[in-house]
């Protein structure tokens, strides 16, 4: 087949979209089928990529990590002519989402979306944020997924919430694989010589995008906590992002400045030595739909300590692979770091393998296999469809392709004023209810 990837993140913005994007890609190119990535341009840029269109764009949208498209996608259409996609799939359902719905409109091909993120959560990153601006992403998002043909969701946790939320387009679980075999290497004693952790240091770790949504300032409060209780523990802080200065104030506040130790970026292998570094991983964010961090931790034997959120409930067995906490408080979670810290090693053994365990449910191998057969699923729907149409009335077929293309400028249209609608009725509610 031929896969056409549009994401508004990828290589070398760090986080769990273009991870998830470079992940499908090598898979899918691995087992002989040829895909093109559209995205952004970014500072940094890898030169010579394979069968990539890279499409220019703001950067470091409002103070973020991001890059946002522009609304000029010159050579695109060449590039698209050139490949012939089989399908369309795309990772946003904004920028970029919006060109990938019309290609696939317009070329009559299969549109396929990932539902990566609950979109509410990135909100502080526009202008004018509030209620109002989180039901309007959330009520655009669920209308983007109800135009395309197939939706994936990363969990079944979030395939629940999509379905609450009026998402009837067809959904399936498709979980972003992780590579077993390349996090079962490294060196953990190596990096920590590296990073001057003591050898017997009991390491606590953290990996990804350092950024607000991930709710690091909780994570880092409690990491501290417990640091002051146990001398011998360290934080292996691995990622870059604009939460970094209020973790670094937090362990200067606490003076523990000494045994927190950052690096922005790591790549393989240095990647699996870092968590090979680590005896536990903590996480505390709540926006996640998956989690990759996790699976990629457990494949190196890391146990978690983690709050209880979608896309981390189903990898994080409370007892079996670390701990899964009800509440956010900071006193639970850095109690509960302490209870793994003080297992006898046969204990702590159990829980490695357990980890080690789960990751193969979530191995890059079986991901790859289960969205491709997914899409040659939705392929064939669609070519029975075109089929019978043509066999119905030829000259309907002609008809119907002159109106999809105002039909999709339609659609899009509608969605933008239905959520703007739905943002109005909810500010609307909040006013008069504090009134």
């Amino acid at each position: 087949m031929n896969i056409m990837m549009m994401t508004n993140t990828f290589t070398p913005h760090i986080g769990g979209v273009a991870r998830s994007v470079e992940t499908f890609t090598a898979s899918y190119r691995q087992k002989g089928h040829r895909v093109l990535v559209v995205a952004p341009k970014f500072e940094k840029m890898p030169e010579d990529e394979l069968d990539v269109v890279r499409i220019p764009a703001i950067q470091h949208f409002n103070g973020s990590d991001f890059s946002v498209v522009l609304p000029v996608h010159g050579d695109l259409d060449a590039a698209v002519e050139e490949f012939q996609p089989d399908l369309i799939h795309s990772h946003h359902p904004f920028l970029l989402g919006g060109t990938a719905l019309r290609i696939a409109r317009a070329r009559d091909l299969p549109l396929i979306f990932t539902h990566h993120t609950m979109y509410e959560q990135y909100t502080h990153y526009v202008p004018g944020d509030s209620q109002g601006m989180k039901q309007f992403v959330m009520q655009l998002s669920t209308s983007y997924a109800n135009l395309c043909d197939l939706v994936f969701a990363p969990s079944q946790s979030v395939a629940e919430v999509l379905r609450r939320r009026g998402v009837h387009a067809p959904i399936e679980v498709v979980a972003t694989g992780v590579d077993i075999k390349a996090f079962n290497q490294g060196s953990g004693p190596g990096f920590r010589a590296a990073m001057d952790i003591p050898a017997d240091a009991f390491v606590i770790g953290h990996l990804g995008r350092l950024a607000p949504e991930k709710n690091l300032e909780f994570l880092a409060t409690a990491v501290a906590a417990y640091l002051q209780k146990d001398k011998r523990a360290h934080f292996l802080l691995i990622g870059s992002g604009p939460s970094e200065q209020i973790i670094h104030q937090i362990f200067a506040r606490d003076n523990l400045t000494s045994r927190l130790h950052h690096v922005s970026l790591l790549v393989q292998p240095l990647l699996a030595s870092g968590y090979q570094a680590m005896d536990l991983f903590a996480f505390a964010s709540l926006s996640e739909t998956q989690g990759m961090v996790l699976t990629e931790a457990m494949a190196a034997g890391v146990p978690v300590v983690a709050l209880d959120a979608p896309g981390v409930r189903e990898v994080v067995v409370d007892g079996s692979n670390g701990s899964l906490l009800p509440d956010q408080s900071v006193e639970l979670f850095a109690d509960a770091i302490e209870a793994l810290a003080q297992l006898p090693p046969a204990r702590m053994n159990l829980l490695q393998e357990n980890a080690r365990s789960t990751a193969w449910r979530f191995s890059q191998e079986n991901s790859a296999a289960t969205a491709l057969a997914l899409y040659a699923a939705v392929r064939q729907s669609q070519q029975e469809g075109k089929h019978q149409a043509v066999a119905d009335n030829e000259e309907y077929g002609t008809w119907e392709g002159l109106m999809r293309r105002i039909r999709v400028e339609w659609d899009i249209f509608k969605n933008i004023v239905d959520a703007t609608d739905a943002a109005f009725r909810s500010s609307e509610s909040q006013d008069k209810e504090q009134l």
